[in-house]
């Protein structure tokens, strides 16, 4: 690929480390607690005193895939604690973007855990950018893949302390398939549809279901459990063997959010969209009709119902219903 003149200001940033960020807090019960409800961990050793005290550690530590959650800016973006940089460790996908590559994909990101964080450990990390590529040709278009390492370390009195390492890589490109402009006309204005599913062999029969009006939940053929969303391996036994179980559809509302901004054609706005508990045990998350926002509550009762969209597309929905 070309060797551009411009490349040499990027190059000069691999191997730049940006300062710190701070977390908001120190590592605390009632926080890890949320992630635990949030991600369905259930480990005694993250929850409870009584067992975690005979253990090893003797008391309740962190889950070691919640180390990156600790130095979020939280609500408002680039809000993070005082004493946290004011550089930008993403300046490096800013130059390129100026010359001419502005899509961006996150590609893959790994994450090493050094030890258990243990309640009151105040955390921060690091930046480092660690590789620019060579110009790469993708399927997604022509462009340059960016690794940067976020070392995560324990402020502690006699030296911190590393904790962990997250690498993330992105790939910042010039789109190959660039969208054709549309033209536009009095008597003739585009419809725009809803963007349709990627479906693959291992999903095939959860969108077959649904154009048959049926809720299908993967079931594996050796231990006879569910899951969802579906995948290639039973997340239980490992096994190869699945099939799928006609479910009655009803559940209760486990959570949801109300979408308000950015409003997106076609949908309608605000757009709630809910997380549902089956009565079969899994949840998935999906569209829900027939109900004002403001009148949501967890742990009400709904039921499925399947809507066709542009005459090619059936999705599952869900409608509250009385007790």
């Amino acid at each position: 690929m070309t060797d551009y003149a411009w490349l040499s200001e990027v190059r000069s940033m691999v191997g730049r480390e940006y300062g710190r960020i701070y977390a908001w807090d120190e590592v605390n019960p009632a926080m890890v607690r949320q992630w635990c409800e949030a991600m369905g961990v259930d480990n005694p050793l993250y929850t409870d005193p009584e067992y975690a005290a005979t253990t090893e550690f003797g008391e309740v530590v962190a889950p070691p895939a919640m180390l990156q959650a600790w130095c979020l800016e939280g609500m408002h973006m680039n809000n993070y604690p005082p004493g946290s940089t004011d550089e930008n460790p993403y300046e490096v996908l800013g130059l390129i973007e100026a010359q001419g590559y502005p899509a961006v994909v996150a590609v893959n990101s790994e994450l090493i855990f050094d030890r258990y964080v243990r309640m009151g450990e105040k955390l921060y990390y690091t930046t480092l950018i660690k590789e620019v590529s060579e110009e790469k040709a993708t399927a997604l278009g022509t462009g340059f893949f960016v690794t940067q390492v976020m070392s995560f370390f324990s402020e502690k009195p006699e030296g911190d302390e590393k904790v962990g390492e997250l690498m993330f890589r992105v790939i910042k490109f010039k789109p190959a398939n660039q969208p054709q402009p549309v033209e536009k006309s009095e008597s003739a204005v585009p419809k725009i549809k809803r963007p349709k599913p990627g479906i693959s062999d291992d999903t095939r029969f959860f969108w077959e279901g649904c154009e048959a009006g049926e809720l299908r939940i993967q079931q594996c053929n050796s231990c006879n459990k569910l899951q969802h969303p579906p995948g290639p391996v039973c997340s239980h036994c490992h096994s190869f063997e699945l099939g799928y179980h006609v479910s009655k559809g009803s559940g209760e509302l486990y959570s949801f959010v109300v979408m308000h901004y950015p409003e997106v054609p076609p949908f309608d706005y605000p757009n709630p969209i809910g997380l549902i508990q089956l009565d079969e045990g899994v949840r998935l998350p999906a569209g829900l009709v027939g109900v004002e926002p403001s009148a949501l509550e967890i742990g009400q009762r709904v039921q499925v119902e399947f809507h066709t969209f542009d005459d090619e597309m059936t999705l599952p929905l869900f409608r509250p219903v009385s007790a």
